[in-house]
């Protein structure tokens, strides 16, 4: 698939279609191909020999995807970056990735050395460029489409680059999930994620790509369950794009059911662990919906696997007390189970996800270092392909890989990766933390929340008070979903006979 060639083929077809439309305003394909080929070419008039990504600052705004489709076309990838991380932590990003210009479509981004353009300053720009189209314009296959910025082990951010050729690959495999052969109608997609967390690039691109039409939901109505269940009732969803912890925190009220979407027809998940209890009440308040289980680091553009889960499938896995499979790989992928001298393990036996195939990055932008631990080239059918360590834990059975959680520390949590180093060495920035242990609450397989032990100085303020004063603190390094629900002080941090962190006995504090 192309999917540039995708989209301006249903701007010719189907211009008049709704591509993207927000709580605000819509964009409809013509306008989308218009506008983003206007915008490219501003990009090639006026910085012509750069090929440095662009970031776009916003929150769903749906001229945030015209700035990366031009970006795209003038040949440089885009980098996305939500207005809910914190400040400090976007400004380490555009530090890394030193672009020529930034585009602010919402809040204010102070830069002095780097120009921006905001959103009416954008609008001006498409008025006043001429549109030249160029049939193939600059981008190439092996070039950056992406680069998403992901929680890293330091405590700063890493940048994974995801190329056109990744993408392509992984949207040639996705449209099958959601779109049957004698599909005719358009299909509407829920976009829950911003589009700073990959899981957006599953209904964003997968959308584009099926001539469909994206239906965002901003962060206020996500926060207020009145509106989002009236957004719900309002909206015409076919396709529910989310991690399982949006559907649960949903499925808590009743009226969440076939009679609020009556025309949603698949459920589609990534992110983290799908559970038994989940589906079970997906099925019973959606029982003509489809619920589709799928797997993939960022490393490897989205997702790699899939399985629907059918009611058999999760009678057999209950009766078995079993988790929920992840499903089998796409087509040019390979799902290898690896020891610690990296040979493949028997059906059944656990070691580390290992993915070989066409959607792998290309690595982190400008960090070989962490690119050579963590990714690698081999050959598989005659060909080479590019492979990456994940760190997940888990197993294959009859062909179906199963999911076991994190070798290192590394923890997924309401659909996020976090690194909880990165949570543990922002929280020693502060003066009043000499030491801190993030733990992961695990229930069911799945991260439900995060807790810090910390020493330091909780000063005169009570242990509730300190905790407060705390997260308050960590708001300007960390984002919300990575600040620990509990902070505890403690006398002193635990170590285990090889003089390392006990995380074994403090996660037992925690049961």
């Amino acid at each position: 698939m192309d999917i540039l060639k995708e989209i301006r083929e249903t701007a010719k077809e189907h211009g008049e279609r709704i591509a993207i439309k927000s709580e605000e305003e819509s964009l409809t394909y013509a306008q989308l191909e218009e506008y983003s080929d206007r915008l490219a070419v501003w990009l090639q008039q006026n910085m012509p020999d750069s090929k440095t990504p662009v970031v776009v600052y916003g929150h769903k705004n749906p001229y945030m995807v015209v700035c990366f489709l031009a970006c795209v076309k003038a040949g440089r990838g885009y980098c996305p970056q939500d207005i809910s991380i914190p400040m400090i932590r976007v400004i380490d990003t555009i530090e890394s990735v030193k672009p020529d210009v930034v585009f602010v479509l919402e809040g204010k981004l102070e830069l002095s050395e780097i120009q921006t353009v905001n959103l009416a300053e954008l609008k001006t720009i498409l008025e006043k460029t001429t549109n030249v189209y160029e049939e193939r314009w600059n981008n190439k296959p092996e070039d950056v489409h992406y680069i998403i910025f992901t929680s890293g082990s330091t405590g700063k951010p890493k940048g994974v680059q995801i190329t056109t050729d990744c993408l392509n690959h992984y949207l040639d495999w996705s449209v099958t999930l959601v779109k049957a052969n004698e599909q005719e109608e358009p299909l509407f997609f829920l976009n829950q994620a911003p589009f700073s967390f990959d899981l957006s690039v599953m209904d964003l691109y997968t959308s584009l790509a099926c001539g469909g039409t994206l239906v965002t939901m901003n962060k206020q109505t996500q926060k207020d369950y009145g509106k989002m269940f009236s957004f719900f009732q309002q909206e015409k969803l076919n396709v529910w794009v989310s991690t399982p912890s949006f559907a649960d925190m949903c499925l808590v009220d009743r009226n969440f059911s076939e009679q609020l979407l009556p025309e949603l027809q698949t459920f589609l998940f990534c992110g983290e662990t799908l559970t038994t209890s989940t589906v079970e009440r997906l099925m019973e308040r959606f029982p003509k919906a489809r619920i589709i289980n799928t797997y993939g680091p960022t490393e490897s553009t989205v997702a790699v696997t899939n399985v629907e889960i059918t009611k058999e499938l999760l009678e057999e896995n209950v009766k078995e007390g079993k988790s929920l499979p992840v499903g089998h790989e796409k087509p040019g992928t390979w799902i290898e189970i690896w020891d610690e001298n990296h040979q493949i393990k028997e059906d059944g036996e656990v070691g580390e996800i290992v993915i070989i195939g066409d959607t792998v990055s290309i690595g982190y932008y400008q960090r070989e270092d962490l690119t050579k631990k963590s990714f690698f080239t081999c050959e598989r059918e005659g060909k080479t392909y590019r492979g990456y360590h994940t760190g997940d834990a888990g197993y294959k059975k009859d062909g179906q890989l199963f999911y076991n959680g994190r070798i290192d520390l590394q923890v997924k949590l309401h659909g996020y990766r976090i690194e909880i180093e990165d949570i543990e060495n922002n929280m020693m920035r502060l003066p009043q933390i000499s030491h801190a242990v993030v733990i992961p609450n695990v229930k069911d397989g799945k991260v439900k929340s995060l807790t810090a032990f910390v020493t330091g100085k909780e000063k005169e303020a009570s242990k509730t008070e300190f905790s407060r004063q705390i997260k308050e603190e960590l708001k300007t390094f960390l984002p919300a979903y990575m600040i620990p629900k509990k902070i505890l002080p403690i006398d002193s941090i635990p170590m285990n006979n090889h003089g390392k962190v006990d995380r074994k006995y403090l996660g037992g504090l925690l049961a």
